[in-house]
């Protein structure tokens, strides 16, 4: 199951235009919003220390190092949701697990915004918090297999790396869409405003995109693939599991080098390069920039010349320049122009692997279990090498004193990822 591509026997004519639009729009909302919110809580880690995390007499390094445990333990819970969703994907179809898991996440969101901080509620403030990143996780962990299934089940021939790369770069239009959105309250409002109530704002927004997202859901239609195969019998347990392990180390490396760009930079360049919020931001949305640019061209191309060749390349190009690249943002020397490139290039290299991964995964499961398989490599990937990143960075470099660390910390992933992409199948996407 692991080496050979999985063809849906669904025909062509089963799959008009409109319900393709249809897949694609709905599965891409909800990852949208789903990021956004990762998005907003890694760029405004500090100042969710500072109100949740940071009780008088603690530093602020401790304070963030509680911060991203919370956040390392949503992640966890990712693929608990993804075996409990998935299953259920599985069973019962696509449509109504993906329908669920919005409502879950936009729920717990928003009540991020209105909790009351540690000044207020004491010692039960990071408890309450850490539920709700719990539940954020529960959810998160059911939407990236139902999404991405929901897409590739509904590609044409020849088109699952094209749609299945809207998965992806709906990650990031959310991720900027939470640094666009954190970047204006930080123009806008005073630090003091940003501090005290500012930073509800962004969890609050999530309301009315949840219920866009939930709308969206409610009219979509099951995927042909389910109605036709999704009752088949299952393939035996041991096989599916080694399927998942591979899966994972397969995608770990876009996930550690994705979060290490992307999210955890803003933290990175205020506490250790001692760079202001604003430009910390303005360099997190250069990167993303660059990684959205080219996830969609990326998954195009993977449908030409294999999956291959295109995740090989971005992860050994991490590999490559991880290090000249921190090297760059540490020389004070540095203009701000060649910073900024380099950061975007960082995010458009993440890129590359970001656009073929999901229809990999997608293909590595057949129809019965791809809900429930694909969701869980994902999972397990993000729940060590993207939720534990921030935490094992921060920790790191604050026993070691070097600088040096999420460079080194993306190019081992991505090297190791890159012996688990090498088993990949050498021919074109179907």
């Amino acid at each position: 199951m692991s080496g050979a591509r999985v063809h849906d026997s669904v025909p062509h004519t089963a799959r008009p235009p409109r319900q393709r639009r249809g897949a694609l729009l709905a599965g891409s909302v909800g990852n949208f919003v789903e990021w956004y919110e990762f998005g907003v809580y890694g760029y405004f880690a500090t100042v969710v220390a500072a109100r949740f995390f940071t009780p008088e007499g603690s530093s602020e390094t401790e304070g963030l190092v509680r911060t991203y445990a919370s956040f390392a333990l949503a992640f966890f819970f990712r693929p608990v949701g993804a075996a409990l969703f998935g299953r259920l994907g599985d069973r019962i179809g696509r449509r109504p697990v993906l329908i669920l898991v919005i409502a879950l996440m936009t729920g717990a969101t928003t009540l991020i915004g209105v909790l009351p901080t540690y000044a207020t509620a004491g010692a039960l403030a990071p408890w309450l918090l850490t539920f709700l990143r719990v539940v954020q996780g529960l959810s998160a962990g059911g939407e990236f297999g139902g999404a991405v299934s929901v897409m590739t089940e509904f590609a044409p021939p020849g088109r699952r790396g094209l749609y299945g790369s809207w998965q992806s770069f709906t990650v990031a239009l959310g991720l900027l869409g939470g640094a666009g959105v954190a970047a204006l309250l930080a123009t806008v409002l005073t630090e003091g405003q940003l501090n005290d109530w500012g930073w509800r704002l962004p969890f609050l927004l999530t309301l009315p995109l949840g219920l866009v997202a939930l709308r969206l859901r409610l009219r979509l239609e099951e995927t042909p693939a389910f109605r036709h195969e999704g009752k088949r019998e299952h393939p035996p347990g041991r096989e599916v599991a080694r399927t998942v392990v591979l899966g994972a180390g397969r995608v770990m490396g876009w996930s550690a080098a994705g979060y290490t760009f992307l999210v955890v930079l803003p933290s990175y360049l205020q506490n250790t390069l001692h760079t202001g919020f604003r430009q910390a931001l303005l360099t997190t949305v250069l990167a993303n920039l660059g990684f959205a640019a080219t996830i969609v061209p990326a998954g195009l191309l993977s449908d030409r010349i294999g999956r291959r060749p295109v995740l090989l390349t971005g992860a050994g190009l991490v590999v490559v320049l991880s290090v000249p690249l921190l090297n760059l943002l540490q020389n004070t020397g540095t203009s701000n122009a060649v910073k900024g490139v380099a950061v975007c290039g960082a995010g458009a290299v993440v890129g590359l692997m970001a656009g073929p991964g999901p229809a990999m995964l997608s293909e590595m499961f057949p129809t019965s279990v791809r809900h429930t398989g694909l969701g869980l490599a994902y999972a397990l990937s993000n729940a060590v090498f993207s939720g534990c990143a921030g935490l094992i960075i921060t920790e790191t470099m604050k026993r070691t004193g070097s600088v040096d660390i999420p460079a080194y910390y993306a190019a081992a992933t991505c090297a190791v990822s890159a012996l688990a992409l090498a088993t990949l199948p050498d021919n074109r996407g179907s």
